[in-house]
């Protein structure tokens, strides 16, 4: 009997957190109020600051991802990409979808940048 007494309390225990659900980007939304969108998430905390760098990054406390803005003096602002991990065969990989509403070719020099590093780790 102890056991099923048990059983009926692990039923009513509360569960853990509700899982982050994933951001959805939507290019047309302007920049700002994608940046606006995601630092209104709860798990969202900033990155340390990176001096000098003309980006800014913020963290999903789960890890799972991170969200990059381009300050007004980076050449490719402005912009925004997430950086997602994820399994591909077994290996862990980083995957980047983004949105470039300044210049295209700086924006892809920022991203090849930050699939760089990605590769490194």
């Amino acid at each position: 009997m102890p056991s099923l007494l048990a059983l009926g309390l692990g039923a009513c225990a509360p569960s853990g957190p509700a899982p982050v659900t994933a951001y959805t980007l939507d290019c047309t939304q302007g920049f700002d109020a994608i940046r606006a969108d995601i630092l209104a998430r709860p798990s969202v905390k900033p990155a340390p600051d990176a001096p000098g760098e003309p980006y800014e990054t913020f963290n999903e406390e789960s890890g799972r991802a991170s969200y990059i803005f381009t300050k007004p003096e980076a050449p490719a602002h402005p912009a925004v990409f997430i950086q997602t991990a994820t399994r591909r065969d077994g290996a862990r990989v980083m995957e980047h979808e983004g949105c470039a509403m300044g210049d295209p070719a700086a924006y892809d020099q920022l991203l090849a940048y930050w699939e760089s590093v990605a590769a490194a780790r």
